[in-house]
């Protein structure tokens, strides 16, 4: 393992784990509030730590050009925006385990395009990787049945579905083009100003003051767990992993969710942790493991191959 790019691979799986408690912080804050109500929240609170941050931390930034501010509305359309919606629909309309599904796709997914669109290079151990971290992922999330995803047929809202997972991975990859020129948290912070006034309009449709009356402590400590710590700090995480790394490999940490998920539902909801939680957890350590180390591996033999030439 490269020691430089430790220290990434050390956040990358702090985000996916995060990202995991935001099914639990979203489970409570929609007891009252509106999915898209919270979703508009999370990165209206966001923003407003994320933009004193940028202009404290980046002084001497560079100001976008038109074209930069469409790649940064882009990034806002399909990461927030979009994703947040289809999101939110799925989980209330699909199975449990079709919106699951989602967070697994993503990573095979950000992996081809990233292979077609920015030229990533993807061998075969990282692919055994990916399908390893993969495999576990489903075991979690259909509770060692695999059979059920077989089971469950196609149905309008797997449209949806599809709509989620493309516009993350979008999102992801157009990231990586975008900080050739701009810093993370440069992208993550105008990704999601851009988010917060395409969610204002659905926002004002859906939250009323009696919903927000009705909210408790517990709602909005949720609600500031996603805008700060899931939005603000992780998502300048995962776009500095995709920079440091490539998306292939980054992508790979989203299996990392499930587990975190599960984790957390013991904690919080007092559920079970299964020996399925654990066998799915440990293939997908494992995959994660592998796709590094073929990077590594990868690395060593261009290496050997320079000083030979030279």
């Amino acid at each position: 393992m490269q020691m430089n790019h430790i220290k990434t691979y050390i956040l990358l799986f702090l985000t996916a784990a995060i990202w995991g408690g935001a099914f639990i912080a979203g489970k409570i804050a929609t007891v009252s509030l509106h999915p898209v109500s919270v979703a508009f929240f999370r990165f209206f609170g966001a923003s407003l730590i994320l933009f004193p941050l940028m202009r404290w931390r980046e002084r001497q930034a560079k100001v976008p050009t038109k074209k930069d501010w469409g790649m940064f509305a882009l990034l806002g359309l399909t990461g927030i925006f979009l994703y947040n919606v289809c999101f939110f629909i799925a989980t209330k309309y699909a199975p449990i385990v079709k919106s699951s599904l989602v967070i697994a796709v993503n990573a095979p997914l950000i992996t081809l395009f990233s292979g077609l669109f920015l030229k990533e290079k993807i061998n075969a151990k990282s692919i055994l990787g990916m399908v390893m971290a993969l495999i576990g992922a489903l075991y979690i999330i259909t509770n060692g049945q695999l059979s059920v995803i077989v089971k469950l047929g196609l149905s309008p809202i797997d449209f949806v579905l599809v709509g989620a997972c493309l516009s993350w991975s979008i999102y992801s990859v157009i990231g990586k083009v975008v900080m050739k020129k701009y810093s993370p948290l440069a992208a993550t912070t105008y990704a999601t100003g851009f988010g917060t006034l395409f969610l204002f309009p659905f926002a004002l449709y859906y939250t009323s003051f009696t919903a927000i009356k009705a909210s408790n402590w517990e709602v909005w400590i949720s609600v500031l767990y996603v805008a700060v710590i899931v939005s603000a700090i992780s998502f300048v995480w995962w776009y500095n992993g995709i920079q440091k790394v490539g998306a292939s490999t980054a992508s790979i940490f989203i299996n990392v969710m499930p587990i975190s998920a599960a984790v957390m539902g013991t904690i919080v909801f007092h559920e079970r942790l299964t020996w399925t939680h654990i066998i799915g957890a440990l293939f997908v350590f494992g995959g994660i493991l592998f796709n590094i180390y073929s990077k590594k591996e990868k690395k060593s033999v261009l290496v050997s191959r320079e000083g030979k030439v030279m």
